[in-house]
């Protein structure tokens, strides 16, 4: 049997508890089944060059880690991921800071990582490589001569031709990932615009009827793989006695309200001051929610050093003491805002108690707290989940009220029509929205890549 290596940014502990469902349980499953290694990023920066790999094992997995320079993982991480890749990629070209001498150091840390992993690898190793900010190493590891299967799986969306052609080196960033067998995309629309810009933007770019990519001399194939969650892990930490003892206070501070949820890193993707602007018009247009429902949102600290993240939670902070200021009263408050990281437990809780849940992201690759959600919820009395039509689990999730995030009145009338509807409507569309959420989960996505990028690899 083939050993897996998993590839990202980051590595975590081997005997880290990792987030339920999460990445961290589909890689490390995989891994174990195969005998695999798990390589990236250690968490520390040292000054001066970079020492050698440090591997660890534990249940059978290899975890290997290496340091980077300082410098090199400013630039490579906190410029060019995420100060020009992660804006540009959720659509907001006018976030970007766009520095060239940013994507040197992207190439520098690339070019490390597969110097470092090349030495590990075995002739019949299947390498998945995650995320934007690895997406050069495909074409590193070739050119040490690595022939193995290498797939590349992007967690975000993947922007259409017109805003990726505002990056300056936009040609070479597509041209590296033509050196992967297998690159795979979380929804349509991101298959779709990769394509588009193949055809569009290479004068020797071609898409086949099989999803094969041709350009540079290069070829590809390409598909779509929606990552999912175990929903059953979801169900059982919502019936846990902590969540169950959580969920009651909770409960009993709102004092008889129905809980609103939204559960979200802060980021200007999430669609958080849109949001909030629709709670409000949901209190302007629908008087009877007031004193009825009360919006509880968590906004999990992100990039706190980044001056756009820091304008973010001024802003957000504005909005939530301008609608209380609006409509509060001395016995209750519209809208109750907590910036800080709950764990699973007490999400699940919250999840469990939440008569509807708002997920508006302004673009998402696939947001799993709306499937975190539906998975959470009590079958013989369902909540109903409000999502975005941006957000790449909406293709999944018909069963959701699906909303435009940017109509602030669409949203709250989407929040009034979720707490009116019948018991019937909700449990038809819970057990819908479960029951895709049990065919396409967690283990599918991960089986559904690797099977992906085993053929490919055996057609190349």
């Amino acid at each position: 049997m083939s050993r897996v290596i998993a590839v990202s940014n980051r590595v975590p502990a081997p005997d880290g508890a990792p987030a339920a469902g999460g990445l961290a349980t589909a890689l490390r499953s995989a891994l174990q089944e195969s005998g695999g290694l798990w390589f990236g990023w250690s968490g520390e920066t040292v000054e001066g060059a970079v020492g050698e790999v440090s591997l660890r094992e534990q249940d059978g997995i290899s975890y290997a880690t290496m340091d980077l320079n300082e410098a090199d993982h400013h630039g490579y991480y906190e410029g060019y991921s995420n100060q020009i890749l992660w804006p540009l990629f959720h659509n907001r070209v006018d976030l970007a800071v766009f520095e060239r001498s940013a994507f040197d150091a992207y190439e520098i840390v690339n070019r490390q990582f597969a110097e470092r992993l090349a030495p590990l690898l075995r002739p019949d190793d299947i390498i998945w490589v995650h995320d934007y900010h690895l997406i050069p190493l495909g074409e590193e590891l070739r050119r040490l001569g690595c022939r193995q299967r290498i797939g590349f799986f992007l967690h975000t969306p993947f922007p259409p031709p017109e805003l990726l052609v505002t990056l300056f080196n936009h040609k070479r960033l597509v041209h590296s990932l033509l050196f992967y067998d297998l690159v795979g995309f979380q929804a349509p629309e991101d298959l779709r615009s990769f394509r588009d810009y193949i055809v569009q933007e290479l004068p020797d770019g071609e898409v086949a009827a099989d999803g094969t990519v041709s350009a540079f001399g290069e070829t590809t194939k390409s598909g779509v793989f929606p990552i999912g969650i175990d929903p059953d892990v979801f169900r059982d930490l919502a019936a846990s006695p902590a969540a169950i003892r959580y969920r009651e206070r909770v409960r009993k501070s709102l004092g008889g309200c129905d809980l609103i949820l939204g559960v979200d890193r802060l980021d200007y993707s999430k669609g958080l001051l849109e949001r909030m602007a629709a709670v409000e018009a949901a209190y302007e247009r629908h008087p009877e929610l007031r004193r009825r429902i009360t919006f509880l949102q968590i906004a999990s600290p992100s990039r706190e050093d980044v001056p756009q993240y820091q304008a973010l939670r001024h802003d957000l902070e504005s909005a939530v003491g301008q609608i209380n200021g609006r409509f509060a009263d001395s016995e209750w408050s519209p809208v109750r805002y907590v910036s800080k990281t709950y764990g699973q437990e007490r999400i699940c809780g919250l999840y469990a108690l939440g008569r509807v849940a708002i997920v508006t992201p302004l673009r998402d690759g696939m947001n799993l707290v709306a499937k975190e959600y539906v998975a959470a919820q009590t079958p013989d009395d369902p909540g109903v989940l409000v999502l975005s039509r941006f957000a790449g689990a909406a293709h999944q999730m018909d069963g959701a009220i699906i909303v435009n995030p940017y109509d602030r009145v669409e949203v709250g009338d989407a929040v009034h029509r979720a707490l009116d509807m019948p018991l019937a409507e909700r449990t038809e569309r819970w057990r819908s929205l479960m029951k895709g959420l049990k065919e396409n989960d967690l283990a599918a996505w991960r089986d559904g890549f690797l099977k992906a990028l085993q053929a490919a690899g055996d057609e190349g």
